[in-house]
């Protein structure tokens, strides 16, 4: 029995686990299976999100408002036709027939002042003359009758001259056409050739020999001069 060999033991502890390499193979897939177990566990757990935000409740629309009252997209403007134009027909709300004064708005949004020709005040002639003596010479002088047109409209006019005596040599008017001159025993009569617009002045100069400066009678369409 001397002769005979004993098979060698097997060794426990860390060498045998060394030796046998599928135990550590083993137990780390069982590691594995129980961490995997463990997450799903815990994912199950979890409530799921939300997939949107909760829509709020519609409130009712009030009283009296319509889907009209919802501003709408704007209308465009009709096509243009060759040949075409646009045109009011008629006149507006606001006009008036006949002919209407000009207006001028006042700066700021003020208020609208309408502008009227000028007239003549109240108990003031339309077209009024005034007397002087321009020149005065040796046996003579040079006379003026300068006159205003007050009136809103062109106007023509006639002056009448009147002295004691002495001799019509000539008459003209200042700067504008010439009209009529009718000479009469005393004096002269004066018709206008053009018409003065409103506003305007016109003069009209004579050249008187021996005779007094100052003249008896001095009218513009029949109303006396002033100045003397």
């Amino acid at each position: 029995m001397s002769g005979m060999r004993r098979a060698p033991r097997l060794s426990h502890g860390p060498a045998a686990i060394v030796s046998s390499p599928w135990i550590v193979v083993g137990a780390g897939v069982l590691v594995m299976v129980v961490l995997l177990f463990v997450a799903l566990g815990a994912y199950r757990g979890r409530s799921p999100a939300p997939d949107r935000a909760p829509v709020p409740p519609v409130l009712p629309l009030p009283t009296g408002v319509g889907a009209s009252s919802a501003p709408g997209p704007a209308s465009s403007p009709p096509p243009v036709r060759p040949g075409l134009s646009g045109r009011a027909s008629g006149l507006p709300s606001s006009a008036t027939a006949g002919s209407r004064s000009p207006s001028v708005g006042a700066p700021g949004g003020g208020p609208v002042v309408t502008l009227a020709p000028s007239r003549a005040p109240q108990g003031q002639p339309a077209m009024s003359g005034r007397y002087r003596v321009v020149q005065s010479f040796d046996g003579g002088f040079i006379g003026e009758v300068s006159m205003v047109n007050r009136s809103a409209e062109s106007r023509g006019w006639t002056v009448r001259l009147g002295f004691s005596g002495g001799r019509l040599v000539t008459a003209w008017v200042e700067g504008v056409p010439q009209g009529t001159l009718r000479q009469s025993g005393d004096g002269f009569t004066y018709v206008s050739g053009v018409d003065v617009r409103p506003g305007g002045s016109v003069s009209l100069r004579f050249h008187m020999e021996r005779t007094s400066s100052t003249p008896r009678e001095c009218t513009v369409d029949g109303v006396r001069c002033g100045g003397f």
